[in-house]
């Protein structure tokens, strides 16, 4: 039996701007509003306002929530402080990536887990069984939130305008309270396209007042409502991964090239540590498969899937391509092996529909801001 999609608070909204919706991970989304070249453009040079409500908010509180925590997490939370955030990933047993998630400490025994929308049941069930034996509460928090964000080079003009908070000292991956428009609301230095902005969850109930603001505040600046289409552009330009697309189950943090995310100096066990430690070894002895930047030479985009080929032979293949908007031309990720993942690596193609379009092999990030 089919269900329908879930719908954030915004919905009406989206609707009333003329969204085009689409079915993403359960829900209903935007994925454009107009031209999705228009809306990436914007975030790279002006600002740019999304609806992130499907993401999936996890609170974990008690004595032993950063234990807990990093029992069940590759990271080392013990070491965020109070405000701050951290990039991490949760693991299987055998290494395998569950999810990567940023994981913000709220207070002294309060974290949020921020899971992927596709992923955040799986996520909760996991730190849900992990919890055994921990003095600490797992909470899903999912209808709790509603969370907007402006992201370019004009956000904080715009937010500083709408609110008291102290956003020259809030720094990359910090979070702190503080009231937005009128609406309370943890305001994060948060984001996923390269661009500075900021990541605001608040109650579903103030989520149009909050939106409806930023809107007003960002008009002279030229923001503009952004779809899902280009965050996904803008977060390839910037070689930030996909969960499903660079990041699987199948692949260990150290074969996606993350391997950094993994702390084995922390005290205690955590899950999947001997299967890390076995691929961090594999990892040092042969290089797997490296995440390089392809941009192509014509005008054909790659997907997803398409196999990377040289010399006749397939060395790797995609997990995402899209027009680069910023470099106007054709862009992918794509696992290569480590002999043809130097960049500048001479005679590699992608095979796109049995045509082997020449790429060049290039480091990533495609795109990163100028500081």
């Amino acid at each position: 039996m089919s269900t329908s999609p879930r719908r954030t608070a915004l919905d009406a909204l989206h609707r009333s701007l003329g969204a085009t919706m689409t079915d993403f991970a359960g829900w209903d989304m935007p994925l454009r509003y107009a031209s999705e070249r228009d809306e990436h453009n914007a975030v790279r040079t002006r600002a740019g306002l999304f609806d992130l409500s499907h993401m999936g908010e996890i609170t974990v509180t008690g004595p032993q929530a950063v234990d807990l925590l990093d029992h069940a997490l590759v990271g080392n939370i013990s070491t965020v402080g109070p405000g701050r955030a951290r990039y991490t990933m949760i693991c299987r047993e055998d290494g395998g990536i569950v999810d990567d998630l940023i994981v913000y400490r709220l207070g002294d025994t309060e974290y949020m887990v921020v899971a992927n929308a596709g992923n955040a049941q799986t996520v909760l069930d996991a730190l849900r069984e992990r919890a055994a034996g921990f003095d600490a509460e797992v909470r899903d928090d999912r209808d709790a939130y509603a969370l907007i964000a402006v992201q370019g080079p004009e956000s904080p003009g715009i937010l500083a305008s709408l609110t008291d908070a102290d956003l020259e000292g809030l720094k990359y991956y910090a979070g702190l309270p503080g009231t937005v428009a009128g609406v309370p609301a943890l305001i994060a230095r948060t984001g996923y396209t390269g661009e500075d902005g900021f990541e605001l969850f608040t109650e579903p109930q103030h989520a149009e007042k909050l939106w409806t603001a930023l809107t007003e505040a960002g008009r002279d600046a030229g923001l503009i409502p952004c779809g899902l289409s280009c965050r996904d552009t803008l977060r390839l330009e910037a070689g930030m991964p996909l969960y499903g697309h660079e990041l699987t189950t199948a692949l260990t943090p150290f074969d996606a090239g993350l391997g950094r995310v993994v702390k084995f100096e922390k005290t205690g066990d955590f899950v999947g540590r001997e299967a890390l430690a076995a691929a961090a070894e594999r990892a040092a002895q042969a290089p797997p498969r490296k995440l390089v930047g392809l941009i192509a030479e014509g005008r054909r985009v790659p997907r997803a899937g398409m196999k990377v080929v040289a010399g006749g032979e397939v060395v790797g293949e995609v997990t995402s391509g899209a027009p680069s908007p910023t470099l106007g031309r054709p862009i992918a990720m794509a696992y290569v092996d480590a002999a043809h993942a130097a960049p500048g690596t001479e005679g590699v193609g992608v095979d796109i529909r049995g045509t082997h379009e020449p790429y060049e092999v290039v480091a990533l990030p495609f795109y990163k801001r100028a500081k």
